[in-house]
């Protein structure tokens, strides 16, 4: 029997978030025959497998679990998207908890405007035991026109566009915004739900967290140049950084010597698990910027 909505997620490595993001997705306000959870498992090496057999338990809708060797998120998201039964998907990830109306809210909208891309409200959260007021303020606001924290699109239209997420992502970042262009190629038309809100972990920065902020955005600077290929013009270009102004600011930047120093600033943190201080996590961002553009020059040469 197909589902009205299907709420699609992947996971890898997440055990300490996901059984509260699968505990959140059991608990909606829709009739639990009209929607359904389709969650992947990408490789986890930690105890994933235990939090899925717990929220078996519990599911309260159709549940489904796809176990695969760790592939990366596009790899994921098709192999989730195989087995939807969904008229329509949402798109969220791992570190989403969504509210008790999130799938009430998008099905809300597809009675109202038809085939459109829904895009939610996503709230950034530091934790999941201390969430804030469900209510989206523009601090809140995201300019990603298709952004899987929080997202549905109709299966047809999906289909419309081949039906998948491009493989050829299979680093970090740009699946999701890739897959939004060619729905926007097509023209398919959005809008923003402010009710269908979901709550986004985003924990307080830590000096563990330096090094693996600087291998993501090396990672998303060659996926943004694989983008910019695939989908030339000004705003691809704008999106990844790479328009006129924005190249001489990150020449600058990368050219300036300013990243050893800010390397040395860093280095007390960078082996430690305190937050960083407000100074100190200006300094790491400005380093990911300048990895950022180094990168992005070094990908650029090497196609």
């Amino acid at each position: 029997m197909s589902a009205k909505l299907s709420i699609q997620l992947c996971t890898y490595n997440r055990a300490h978030l996901l059984e509260r993001v699968l505990e959140a997705c059991f608990d909606q306000t829709l009739p639990a025959n009209d929607y359904e959870v389709v969650l992947v498992n990408d490789g986890s090496k930690d105890d994933t497998p235990a939090v899925i057999e717990r929220a078996r338990r519990i599911a309260t809708c159709a549940f489904t679990v796809v176990n695969q060797e760790n592939g990366g998120l596009a790899k994921a998201r098709n192999a989730g998207i195989e087995h939807c039964s969904g008229e329509r998907i949402a798109f969220i990830d791992d570190d989403v908890l969504p509210t008790p109306v999130f799938a009430a809210q998008h099905l809300a909208s597809d009675a109202k405007h038809g085939d459109v891309v829904v895009r939610g409200a996503a709230i950034n959260t530091e934790s999941f035991d201390a969430l804030p007021v469900p209510v989206w303020t523009p601090k809140n606001y995201s300019g990603n026109w298709f952004w899987t924290t929080n997202v549905s699109v109709r299966r047809s239209r999906l289909d419309a566009v081949g039906g998948r997420f491009d493989e050829s992502f299979s680093e970090y970042g740009w699946e999701d915004i890739e897959l939004g262009l060619r729905l926007r190629a097509i023209g398919t038309k959005a809008v923003f739900n402010r009710f269908a809100v979901a709550f986004h972990y985003k924990p307080p920065p830590k000096g563990t967290n330096v090094e693996g902020m600087l291998r993501q955005v090396r990672a998303q600077a060659r996926t943004a140049v694989r983008l910019e290929r695939l989908h030339p013009g000004w705003r691809v270009a704008l999106a990844i950084g790479d328009t006129a102004p924005q190249r001489l600011l990150g020449d600058a930047l990368r050219k300036s010597g300013l990243p050893a120093q800010l390397e040395r600033i860093v280095a007390d943190s960078s082996a430690g698990e305190e937050k960083l201080s407000p100074a100190k996590l200006a300094v790491a961002r400005l380093l990911a910027s300048a990895a950022y553009y180094d990168e992005l020059e070094r990908a650029k040469r090497a196609h």
